[in-house]
């Protein structure tokens, strides 16, 4: 059976290596081979989906979708537009790296770079459920264990990665190794908020990015930095302004040449020519200011920022 294909083509500049190589989250960004492997819940959760992601010399997005359950291509499409931020016009970004020389350098240090998202706001609460107070990369290992035990699994371009459970699925897991009993009881709180349609982005989306933040932070074990990224990085909010990510202030007061980390009020100001994708620029803030200032340890087309929830 022919495996169904479909494309996107970028609206602005785009870099799939980028996007690849941007370790966040549960994310390891390595092994780049040409071809970005995803796995995930469908939104909706009625299926899982594996897609495997390339990008062509003319700067086309290709994908092969392999499913389980009734996976939808033109839903599948949609969602992984917005998990590589295809579904914005990056032509806008590159005309606030005209206005902002600061950006604009990060821009050429960087290109292509859009942020890259949780799968959804599920996957993402699960995952902060999961890492608090914990080393990502041993939960990391966790996460995979666990979506290969009560996920799916799909072949993607010779490698074999496995899609988190859905929240049934996941619901119905009593106990599992490397999970402590109240995390895993959180876990079904985020099971059971996402069965009830309280974690779809479409809806979290309407609310906007303060009241869809103060809604997230009603899960057990979800504070306001775990709310900021759920919603930022889970649903797809691009204009929104992280002022308290102590190491975003601290990269932009160098490259703005200040002597401090900026206060609040002085991070809204530079912001100010940032508008409509705040939130882009304060990603390519984190990730590409180590190529630009020369800071240790910044390797790999995306600089791979390896903070555990690169909330910004």
């Amino acid at each position: 059976m022919a495996v169904p294909t479909f494309t996107i083509e970028p609206r602005g500049p785009f870099s799939l290596a980028e996007a690849a190589t941007f370790g966040f989250g549960q994310r390891d960004g390595e092994g780049w081979d040409g071809t970005m492997r995803l796995a995930f819940c469908l939104d909706g959760y009625g299926a899982q989906a594996g897609v495997e992601v390339t990008q062509d010399d003319a700067g086309l997005v290709r994908c092969a979708v392999h499913g389980k359950g009734e996976a939808d291509v033109e839903a599948v499409r949609r969602q992984v537009a917005r998990v590589l931020s295809l579904d914005h016009d990056g032509t806008e970004f590159t005309r606030i790296g005209e206005r902002d020389p600061v950006i604009g350098r990060l821009q050429a240090a960087a290109p292509g770079l859009r942020p890259p998202l949780f799968y959804s706001p599920y996957e993402a609460a699960a995952w902060c459920v999961l890492s608090a107070r914990r080393p990502a990369g041993q939960m990391m290992l966790v996460r995979q264990r666990l979506s290969e035990a009560h996920g799916a699994v799909f072949e993607l371009a010779g490698r074999r990665l496995a899609a988190f459970p859905v929240p049934e699925a996941l619901l119905a897991v009593e106990t599992f190794p490397g999970i402590p009993a109240v995390k895993m009881e959180r876990l079904h709180g985020v099971a059971a908020a996402a069965i009830a349609g309280d974690l779809d982005a479409a809806r979290l989306m309407e609310l906007g990015p303060e009241a869809a933040a103060a809604e997230v932070r009603q899960l057990a074990g979800i504070g306001p930095f775990y709310g900021s990224l759920i919603v930022i990085r889970g649903t797809g909010f691009a204009d929104v302004l992280p002022v308290a990510e102590p190491k975003a202030l601290a990269l932009a007061a160098r490259l703005y040449g200040e002597e401090e980390p900026l206060t609040e009020a002085r991070l809204r100001a530079i912001a100010e020519p940032w508008r409509p994708l705040r939130t882009w620029a304060v990603v390519l803030i984190r990730a590409a200011a180590p190529r630009v200032l020369g800071t240790q340890g910044a390797t790999g087309p995306a600089g791979r920022d390896r903070a555990q929830a690169a909330a910004s």
